[in-house]
């Protein structure tokens, strides 16, 4: 015989009355650099940023360190590029619009003060993209209308498919949490020969959509997967703990760790506008 219990009423309002707002109190810490590095066949794209973190509080800009010393030397030539802080772009650039070649080795070096920081990637060949299409599709419960963009190419790698698509609308960089566009070949590399879809980017007439693909290393690809996670964290009874994402850059001398990463990737780029029918 099955027993059945009731709880009254009463209880169950207090249970739901019973709420305490808490304060997290979150130690200070000292900065310690963020780098954020791009180093591609394209030397025009190429920068390195270097800022300082902040407190979980703190609304003041970031602050830029500007008297670093910053290089990527090819570790197979020994070639070494130096790099200038450009004050109207607030990041290093390459001298002379240097860029990589496909299948070298690059390292990248910084030096900020007494300490010297260090990463190394491979510049990968690049897949195919072959055309772009768009198509105008109704609105639907999970879908917005709108034009969406189709990308058709060819992935020919066995190993080291770790892919990013960065998406330009109209010079505006698509850049929140949700924009980030990350694939790697755990369904098969034929996702370019079928076609693949935008699903989650609607665009309107007469926007001028550039896309960018970069082939990372694992490495980066991974500290980007990381970096969207936690992103996403809303700090919910069941999220993880959040924790900053896990840099490809070592301290090699010094007592200051860095955050950020280092991209060594291969530059694809088309640009397409949406014409009305």
């Amino acid at each position: 015989m099955k027993k059945r219990f009731y709880i009254p009423l009463l209880i169950i309002l207090g249970l739901f009355s019973c709420q305490e707002e808490v304060f997290l109190d979150l130690r200070n810490t000292e900065p310690i650099p963020v780098i954020e590095a791009f180093w591609t066949d394209n030397g025009a794209i190429n920068f390195v940023k270097i800022s300082e973190s902040k407190d979980y509080y703190d609304t003041e800009p970031n602050q830029i360190i500007s008297d670093a010393e910053v290089s990527v030397t090819n570790t197979n030539t020994g070639q070494t590029v130096g790099f200038l802080f450009s004050p109207q772009s607030q990041r290093y650039l390459p001298l002379n619009n240097f860029g990589g070649i496909y299948g070298e080795d690059y390292e990248l070096n910084i030096k900020i003060g007494e300490n010297e920081y260090q990463s190394r990637g491979t510049l990968l060949e690049p897949p195919s993209l072959d055309s772009i299409t768009y198509e105008f599709k109704e609105a639907r419960v999970f879908r917005e209308e709108g034009y969406y963009i189709t990308l058709y190419g060819d992935i020919p790698f066995e190993d080291d498919n770790y892919y990013r698509i960065r998406l330009i609308r109209n010079d505006t960089l698509l850049n929140n949490r949700n924009d980030y566009l990350l694939f790697d070949d755990t369904f098969g590399t034929s996702i370019l020969n079928r076609g693949f879809e935008l699903g989650g980017f609607p665009f309107k007439e007469n926007d001028r959509v550039r896309l960018e693909l970069f082939r990372l290393n694992r490495d980066a690809y991974n500290y980007l997967n990381q970096l969207v996670g936690l992103l996403f964290n809303d700090g919910g009874l069941f999220s993880p703990p959040p924790q900053n994402p896990e840099s490809n850059i070592q301290l090699i001398k010094g007592n200051r760790q860095a955050l950020g990463y280092f991209m060594v990737s291969p530059f694809l780029s088309a640009t397409v506008l949406i014409e009305p029918d």
